[in-house]
């Protein structure tokens, strides 16, 4: 069976951030995920995990100014200063709650700056924040996402992820497969998760249209959990998604998935 973490910046989202870890556990989560950590005290993050039995299992590095629409900073050219301290700023985090990989959202291009740029930008930050999680135990993701949900994002498919591994040339980078955002962008999806598994550090999951719970659209998720037990893959799934009305309603996936 799947091992699920719920993402805290998704779900259970009618009440405060730090109830909602509470509420996964009674939900039957006994792991975790979510976007940033550091608008709270480590120390009050980790005595919600540690009070409800949960493991931290991914957070983001910072991505810049988020409520501003920014989604990362990672290509861009002008913030490579930036980057660097959000850097030392995850690990920190990630060291005091136990987490042991960490997403780095690759940010939306900037118009006006050449192609090449970006990249080399992109690889240079990467090799830099590669480097330094390994030395504190944590590895380093990278995440395509769908240019429908967000224009102009960098880093968009699967095929552009792996070419961007491959120049890091780190053991300590690896993708994380958000189902959704590769449904909406290339399909393929078993044969893609088994063909990448070794690369592959992380999946997360919603529905397609809607981004909604699983069963609510067109992805054939029982079928999904169980190719992922088959293939082998043995990290956390996060559940990813917007409920459709509220959580605790649209668990019956999840109960399901851990019958199965």
């Amino acid at each position: 069976m799947p091992k699920f973490a719920a993402n805290l910046t998704m779900l259970f989202n009618e009440v405060p951030f730090l109830d909602r870890f509470e509420k996964a556990a009674q939900a039957g989560f006994d792991a975790v995920e979510f976007l940033f950590p550091y608008p709270f005290p480590a120390a009050e993050i980790k005595s919600r995990l540690e009070a409800n039995k949960l493991t931290l299992v991914l957070h983001n590095l910072p991505a810049g100014n988020w409520d501003g629409g920014e989604r990362g900073i990672a290509v861009l050219p002008d913030r490579v200063d930036e980057f660097k301290t959000g850097v030392a700023q995850a690990i920190t985090y990630a060291t005091a709650l136990g987490v042991k990989q960490i997403n780095c959202l690759a940010g939306k291009a900037p118009a006006g700056v050449p192609a090449d740029t970006l990249r080399q930008t992109f690889v240079s930050n990467l090799k830099y924040a590669a480097a330094e999680l390994k030395k504190a135990g944590i590895r380093l993701l990278i995440e395509p996402i769908n240019s429908f949900d967000i224009p102009g994002f960098y880093l968009t498919g699967t095929s552009q992820a792996l070419s961007i591994l491959d120049e890091v040339g780190s053991d300590n980078l690896l993708v994380q497969y958000d189902i959704y955002h590769m449904q909406r962008m290339e399909g393929e999806l078993a044969s893609t998760l088994t063909k990448n598994l070794a690369r592959i550090g992380h999946v997360q999951l919603a529905d397609n249209p809607g981004r909604n719970e699983p069963g609510t659209g067109e992805i054939n998720y029982d079928f999904l959990f169980a190719h992922l037990d088959k293939i082998g893959y043995s990290g956390s799934i996060g559940c990813e998604y917007k409920p459709a009305t509220n959580t605790e309603a649209g668990l019956g996936w999840f109960k399901r998935a851990r019958a199965a």
